[in-house]
């Protein structure tokens, strides 16, 4: 059986490596990996993929920095010269990216097989460019690999499973969340930062365009977030280009630890050392639970719903006496043993691996 894997973002290659890991135990799979370069930084080295052990890319497409449309297109048009080069059974597509839809397209173009891995997650925010992949991603697939029972619902509240042929429809299944599986593996390699921590700490990320593009939202989080960095250091890996809009907003937040970027090695640390964490990141929701850290998230909705309504995270939006009420209400917060369990506990890549088998 051969799989091609496609992949744009650095979050994708560090759950796909979850699963490369597994395939590697089964000398009857072989995996082609596609990077169609959608997200591509220095973090993105050679150094990157030995650090992480990941399997480094068979094929790099070299596409990013464009408007959707373009970039999409480009992927499409890329990625089908490799499935038609590499004739593949399956065609393996992450989350919501541009180069998920683009893997889509493809694959129900010619006719392959197609295995979504995170599938029937939700915004309910139609503005989100993300949330239109994944609903489309979902619409064409052969197996939807849900990393939740809530994601199973919200398929089947849209009508799924599909007709893909006369005599075959697609297969829903809940598997566990890859995340997981690579927090569990990446805890025993974290790297502790190289800056002045504190014994008790807040982690904090702020990248979403809906809130470093709105001036109101940006600044009510910051006020906010140096508000309580007075109580209790807040680390916070900022972007150059989000570090940009807040100096030309002149925010007096001298209070917060704001650094560059961090590695991912250096982030696990970070969460699995804090005692909060506060974001605005979807992934970051789910791999503070991981580690057993309360969340407050800083939109105005969450693909998690789970975690919401175990009271592992809370969603405050933009507004600071909110962000200010949760920080006080989870100084103390500890996630009940009972409520750890929503995500597969670390198997997810080997029920994919042994779904796709038996297919």
């Amino acid at each position: 059986m051969k799989i091609l894997t496609i992949l744009g973002a650095r979050p994708q290659f560090i759950k796909a490596g979850s699963v490369s890991r597994e395939i590697a135990k089964h000398t009857e799979v072989v995996e082609v990996i596609v990077h169609t370069g959608q997200h591509y930084d220095s973090n993105m080295s050679d150094v990157f993929f030995e650090q992480m052990q990941i399997p480094k890319p068979d094929y790099f497409l070299g596409i990013g920095g464009k408007s959707h449309g373009a970039m999409t297109g480009q992927m499409i048009e890329k990625i089908e010269e490799v499935a038609l080069k590499e004739k593949p059974d399956w065609i393996m597509v992450y989350g919501d990216t541009n180069s998920t839809l683009a893997g889509a397209i493809v694959a129900s173009k010619l006719h392959i097989k197609l295995a979504h891995i995170e599938a029937g997650l939700r915004s309910f925010n139609m503005k989100m460019p993300e949330e239109v992949n994944r609903i489309l991603t979902d619409r064409v697939s052969t197996i939807l690999f849900c990393p939740t029972e809530t994601a199973v619902k919200n398929l089947k509240a849209e009508g799924f499973p599909f007709k893909l042929t006369t005599n075959n429809q697609q297969l829903i299944t809940n598997v566990g969340d890859v995340m997981q599986d690579g927090a569990m593996f990446y805890k025993h390699l974290a790297v502790k930062p190289k800056l002045d921590i504190k014994n008790s700490f807040i982690l904090c990320t702020i990248h979403r365009a809906e809130n470093t593009d709105d001036e109101n939202r940006l600044k009510n989080i910051f006020e906010a977030l140096d508000e309580i960095a007075k109580e209790k250091q807040v680390i916070l890996p900022l972007h150059p280009r989000t570090k940009k809009i807040i100096e030309n907003l002149k925010l007096d937040i001298q209070n917060l630890t704001i650094i560059d970027p961090v590695g991912y090695l250096e982030m696990v640390w970070l969460i699995d050392n804090c005692s909060l964490v506060m974001t605005d990141s979807g992934g970051l929701q789910k791999e503070a639970y991981f580690f057993g850290k309360p969340c407050v998230t800083l939109r105005d909705e969450t693909e998690w719903v789970e975690l919401v309504e175990c009271e592992a995270n809370t969603l405050v939006g933009a507004d600071k006496e909110k962000i200010l009420e949760a920080f006080k209400n989870n100084l103390t917060f500890n996630i009940e043993n009972s409520k750890l369990g929503l995500y597969g506990g670390g198997e997810a890549s080997e029920n994919i691996i042994k779904t796709l088998l038996e297919y």
